[in-house]
């Protein structure tokens, strides 16, 4: 008998690589545009300074963001719409949405109201320089979490959808109200601090923007947002329930980072340390959203239907495509970050108040944060599998443990410096990836291992290839034209040219799986 079913469903590998491919075209466009906000900033601010101030004051806020507003809340939600309305129950789905969302205004409100009024209180404990400057960037940057608060219900709500281009693309205005805020206003302030409070509502305004852009995107779905808070229904409460934990587990794993920037500004060096692993961490974190956030978005609302269906082997494989993919992508991204690293810092920074002396900092920061690019990547993916089958308990431990351990790491490496912060990052996050794996392994038997590590040897064979080739296309190229900006423009375009078309090479002789994928997807015009 013939099957019906679209070739998405039929070839789940296929639908993987397109809503893959769409996702990080879409992240690779906001990505990009990230990073010219990040070179703008640097021009006007550099990295040492009163910009530290800004990158103490935004991490609180930021923490918050992203442990409740943004991946918790999709992590619990997602699994519990998706069911809903996999099971037709529509309306009711809907209803849960919107009464979610009014919960977590109520509460984001709070947390805001009070954080605006103990900041004078917890700021100052964490930075000694510049403390009231950073108390009052805390406060202005705050309300960033209830905005987000309902991008993250809108969001969610088209993921279950399989909609992921236009979320995607929503970081791309927030981008450019920064940018353009920036340039246009930055230059006519004339005090430090009147630049940074510029730099503060920028971010809000850009913020605001974001949210509102995705809301035309929910007309002609099967019901709407309203006003109506129903705590009474199961599916509330679970959502709810889900995202405790999620948020105990993402908070603890992003904990480290916060923590890693108060180890700076305390115990390395206020003046220079917390931005310049900020810059670095945001060159590290291209990669991370241009493949694996990619890979984790379009996977998690079919691990979750998956899960409901109690399909475990579709569950087993789709993990195993997920790390293989991730595996291919970030290999070679770790190892370039980590053999270019000066030359890329110096294009991507060094000119206005960004100062030569300065780029080693930062590219030791990137080179140590290389380290632990793919194994975060992988860590991602993995905590989504473990939401998915609504048991986010264990990557709550596993986050915890690694919590401990990260900071133990901190203080055993803080006193070599500023690179010291990344290293510890990327050690735990090594040890992250292997116990949420083996944890998985436990829950739901084979994810296609022997397959995965068979793939990953390989994936990391080319890598190392692809790596030397990388190094001595450098080192040529530096060596014949100097460290200009035309001049490491070309060092940095030559030898990631050169590392790419190796890498393909060396992927095609040792027959990478993952590759075939790519090119499959170019030859049907994807």
């Amino acid at each position: 008998m013939d099957d019906t079913r679209p070739v998405e469903e039929r070839f789940p590998r296929r639908r993987l690589a397109r809503s893959t491919a769409i996702v990080s075209l879409a992240t690779a466009l906001s990505r990009a545009l990230g990073l010219v906000r990040e070179m703008v900033t640097a021009y006007y601010f550099g990295v040492r300074g009163p910009i530290n101030a800004f990158t103490v004051a935004f991490q609180i806020p930021n923490l918050v963001r992203i442990v409740i507003s943004d991946a918790a809340l999709s992590a619990a939600f997602v699994p519990v719409f998706s069911e809903l309305l996999e099971k037709g129950d529509r309306r009711r789905a809907w209803r849960v949405a919107s009464t979610v969302l009014w919960l977590l205004l109520l509460v984001l409100g709070g947390v805001t109201a009070l954080f605006v009024l103990v900041a004078p209180l917890v700021v100052p404990a964490v930075i000694a320089e510049y403390d009231d400057l950073a108390v009052t960037l805390a406060q202005l940057l705050f309300p960033i979490v209830v905005l987000l608060g309902v991008s993250g219900i809108v969001v969610a709500i088209l993921n279950s959808y399989d909609h992921f281009t236009v979320p995607a693309l929503t970081p791309v205005a927030w981008n450019l109200v920064i940018i353009a805020g920036l340039v246009l206003g930055v230059p006519r302030v004339e005090a430090t601090e009147t630049k940074l409070y510029l730099y503060a509502a920028v971010i809000v305004l850009g913020t605001l923007v974001q949210v509102l852009l995705p809301f035309p995107w929910l007309r002609g779905r099967d019901d709407r947002l309203r006003v109506v808070v129903d705590w009474r229904d199961p599916a509330v409460r679970r959502v709810f329930v889900l995202m405790l934990p999620v948020t105990l587990s993402l908070g603890l794993i992003n904990l480290n980072q916060v923590i890693g920037t108060f180890v700076a500004a305390r115990w390395i060096d206020a003046t220079i340390a917390p931005t310049a692993i900020d810059k670095a961490f945001r060159l590290y974190m291209l990669p991370q959203g241009m493949f694996s956030v990619a890979i984790a978005t379009v996977l998690f609302p079919s691990l979750a239907r998956l899960a409901a269906r109690a399909d475990v082997d579709g569950f087993r494989r789709t993990v195993g495509r997920g790390l293989r993919q991730i595996a291919f992508l970030l290999v070679p991204a770790s190892v370039a970050s980590a053999v270019l690293a000066e030359p890329i810092v110096r294009v991507i920074y060094e000119r206005g108040e960004f100062e030569p002396d300065q780029t080693p900092v930062v590219a030791a920061a990137l080179a140590a944060f290389s380290l632990g690019l793919t194994f975060n990547g992988a860590m991602l993916l993995l905590n989504r599998a473990f939401f998915g089958l609504q048991q986010a308990r264990t990557p709550t431990l596993v986050a915890g443990a690694n919590l401990v351990l990260n900071t133990a790491l901190y203080g055993a490496f803080y006193r070599v410096g500023a690179w010291g912060v990344p290293l510890a990052i990327s050690l735990a996050n090594v040890a992250g990836a292997a116990a949420l794996l083996w944890l998985l392994r436990r829950r739901i038997g084979s994810i296609e291992l022997r397959e995965t590590a068979a793939a990953v040897a390989r994936i990391a064979v080319a890598a190392a290839g692809s790596g030397a080739v990388m190094y001595a296309i450098a080192v040529g190229v530096e060596a014949s034209l100097g460290r200009g900006l035309v001049a490491q423009l070309a060092t940095v375009a030559a030898a990631l040219a050169a590392g790419a078309a190796s890498y393909v090479a060396l992927c095609r002789v040792l027959g990478v799986r993952e590759l075939q994928a790519l090119l499959s997807l170019r030859r049907r015009g994807g």
